[in-house]
């Protein structure tokens, strides 16, 4: 056997015959690699962006030339074509700096996905059930104008699309269409949202965007609940800062805290982990400052318009006292008076807020308190501080229109939707959002649902139309990161591949249905390439910088740091306000944290197998659900680690196996975010459970966004003819662990 049909044989291992022939994925390594002829040649290296996430980072796509079966007009080939094989970061993107982190890496499985849409589907069976038939892109643009036609001529605002966050010109683009459709904004949802922290920062400093922090020269860092190196924000550029922080300076390691209720990822790397309760970061930060202006280390007025935002603020926070708040946050007063006088005396200090305590009912008093600490030791806009990201002229304002919550209840109230055509953009609130919302029971109410998903999940499987996007690596990309660096990016990346299937980019269908209704929409643009290239010709670059630009992965430029404005408006006091909880604590009595997993984030990633073979970074579980517990809280309940457990809401049940772990409160269960999936491929569905479904709906009252922290539950262990999936971890399985502690 020569070597090319030795890798072929190899790679085979993670296509479909090997599932079918072992029916469990979970017991072998996949893969998932072009497995076509690749011809003898050099390998290019081409730009590209990463879209797994937020972050925006920049890429370098391996391609060598090769052979792909493709699909034309409703006839198999074989073609000749550049394949992608692999994704590294790019050494000199001002976010990615050169790495990429693990769910980058399996980016590339998106691309060569067995269960990805090839070509557009029209719906055959009742929604939900999944039974599509396949129709040619003349079909389904007929059918799409024909429906968008009909709304144009009987009311325009009844046109809805529910996308996920776009940034760049593909936010530009949505916001554009809709304005001169004569439609509503767009509705953005995302899980993990952080709407919460750009309130605050808006109120705060003027500047409704998440912050950048920089690391690098900070001396002393104190993070509330933000996995900042796991998947909070900009985990790749945080990590290269983190580790300049810790090691860059010879002679000077920074300390690092992390306040959280569950050590996650970041807290596991920090020199002191601190389990606060959870709802009460914000008192927290307050009574650090409290001791730092008692002790005159600080005065109110450093803290400028940031304090003015809180009760209390210019009579020093007697309420704050640690003896005062030692019982609300569980944590001795001795040991917050010492964190407050390390914060003050070792500066440049860093305090940072993110996740699970802006996702509680006080969140924006709690963001609003982190801000004010950082303001009053005076990091804001300094080196080693808090920072924002300059934008560039090309930066749209963030999509915002309808609450999702609130969309779909005025769906359900009325008799004829306010919505009778969706365009469903890359979003799976069906999945992602809480019972109490009745998502599911809104979207099929909407006569005629259209989808530019390239997987059938939850929410897509609804749709009537599906018009299947290029993956990220067969189509124009742009982004306009919000944070992880002090300059002014533009990323902008051109395919690297020709597409595999008869999929079309999102942004060209839009701007080609545009063209097309009647009467037409005054798009500039014919295609997405030329409003790309529009964009950057008001970049500040020399003549011939678009060649450039695609060369390189975009633009960025020197720009200082603009320094933050303080919001000159009349003040408005936020209150301290208590954490509300779902649930009465007599009858649920532990606080439910559903996390963002290392792996799948939000539950989007978890069609990628190479994620799923991924053990988590501090369980080291895989390919399977569990919740974690502290072991004390277990033995009172007779639970060993792998015992299926019942995790029950006023709104739902779980049963999952336990997994036992120092690092989480005795009073909270957690369980990540991203298995339970009921229809996304074959490597999601049906595995493991979505702690999603279980949550209560109640919102952080001035953003409305989910207060996913706010849930209280119930544990019991279940008999052994209940058990739930098994508890799979790469360190061992759970029958050592059984056999020694029982």
């Amino acid at each position: 056997m020569d070597r090319r049909d030795f890798i072929k044989t190899t790679a085979a291992a993670g296509a479909t015959a090997t599932l079918a022939g072992c029916g469990n994925p979970e017991n072998q390594l996949i893969r998932f690699i072009p497995e076509e002829p690749l011809f003898p040649g050099i390998a290019t290296w081409k730009p590209g962006i990463c879209s797994l996430c937020s972050a925006g980072c920049g890429l370098l796509v391996r391609v060598m030339d090769g052979e792909a079966e493709v699909i034309r007009n409703g006839q198999a080939g074989i073609l000749k074509m550049g394949l992608a094989k692999k994704l590294e970061g790019n050494p000199d993107h001002p976010i990615s700096h050169g790495k990429l982190c693990a769910r980058g890496q399996a980016g590339i499985q998106v691309t060569y996905h067995p269960d990805r849409i090839r070509q557009p589907l029209r719906r055959t069976g009742p929604r939900g059930s999944g039974q599509f038939q396949e129709i040619s892109w003349d079909e389904a643009m007929s059918e799409a104008l024909s429906r968008l036609n009909g709304i144009a001529s009987a009311d325009r605002k009844t046109l809805g699309v529910l996308t996920r966050p776009l940034s760049g010109q593909r936010g530009v683009l949505v916001s554009e269409f809709l304005e001169k459709f004569g439609a509503p904004p767009a509705t953005v949802f995302e899980i993990f949202g952080d709407e919460v922290l750009r309130e605050a920062n808006r109120r705060s400093f003027g500047y409704a965007q998440l912050p950048t922090f920089d690391l690098a020269r900070s001396r002393y860092v104190l993070s509330f609940g933000a996995d900042f190196l796991g998947t909070w924000n900009s985990p790749v550029a945080h990590s290269v800062a983190y580790g300049e922080m810790r090691q860059g300076r010879p002679g000077l390691r920074a300390k690092f805290v992390q306040a959280e209720p569950r050590m996650s990822q970041t807290g596991a790397n920090a020199d002191e982990w601190v389990p606060v309760k959870p709802g009460t970061e914000g008192v927290l930060a307050l009574s650090l400052a409290h001791v730092i202006l008692k002790a005159k280390l600080r005065t109110s007025s450093a803290a400028g318009r940031a304090g003015e935002l809180i009760d209390g603020w210019t009579t020093g926070l007697q309420s704050y006292a640690p003896e005062a708040v030692a019982t609300r946050t569980g944590l001795a007063s001795a040991r917050i008076e010492r964190l407050a006088l390390e914060f003050a005396e070792h500066g440049p200090a860093l305090a940072i807020i993110g996740g699970a305590p802006l996702a509680h009912t006080n969140g924006l008093f709690q963001a609003l308190a982190v801000n004010a600490l950082n303001a009053l030791v005076g990091n804001v806009g300094k080196a080693g501080g808090l920072l924002f990201t300059p934008r560039p002229d090309i930066a749209a304002a963030r999509l915002a229109g309808r609450n999702l919550r609130d969309l779909a209840a005025e769906i359900l109230s009325s008799s004829r939707a306010p919505v009778q055509v969706l365009l469903l953009n890359d979003a799976n609130p069906v999945f992602g959002s809480p019972p109490a919302w009745r998502v599911a029971e809104a979207l099929g109410k909407i006569p005629y649902i259209i989808s530019f998903g390239s997987f059938l999940d939850e929410t897509s499987a609804l749709a009537d139309l599906i018009l299947p996007d290029h993956s990220f690596l067969e189509s124009w990309v742009d982004d306009v990161p919000e944070s992880g660096t002090s300059m002014s990016v533009a990323s902008i990346a051109p395919p690297v591949m020709r597409p595999l299937h008869q999929t079309r980019s999102m942004p060209d269908v839009l701007i080609e249905i545009g063209q097309q209704l009647q009467p037409p929409l005054s798009l500039p643009w014919k295609n997405y390439e030329e409003m790309v290239k529009a964009a950057v010709d008001v970049l500040p670059e020399e003549p011939g910088s678009w060649e450039r630009i695609q060369v390189q992965g975009g633009w960025w430029g020197g720009a200082p740091m603009p320094q933050p404005n303080w919001v000159q408006t009349a003040r408005r006091e936020t209150p301290a306000t208590e954490a509300q909880f779902d649930g009465r604590s007599e009858d649920y009595p532990f606080h439910f944290f559903p996390y963002a997993s290392q792996a799948f984030l939000d539950g989007s990633l978890a069609h990628l197998p190479w994620l799923q073979e991924l053990p988590d970074a501090v369980a080291t579980a895989m390919w399977s659900s569990w919740a974690e517990i502290n072991p004390r809280t277990a033995q009172n309940l007779g639970i060993v680690q792998g015992d299926t457990i019942e995790i029950k809401s006023l709104h739902g049940t779980l049963q999952v196996p336990a997994l036992l772990s120092p690092g989480i409160a005795p009073d909270v269960v957690a369980m990540p975010v991203g298995q339970g999936h009921q229809n996304y491929t074959r490597y999601a569905s049906g595995r493991g459970a979505n702690p999603l479904s279980i949550l209560s709906g109640v919102t952080e009252p001035e953003t409305g966004a989910l207060a996913w922290a706010a849930t209280r539950v119930r544990i019991g262990k279940l008999e052994k003819s209940a058990q739930a999936s098994p508890l799979i971890l790469f360190s061992g399985g759970m029958q050592e662990h059984e056999e020694t502690h029982r």
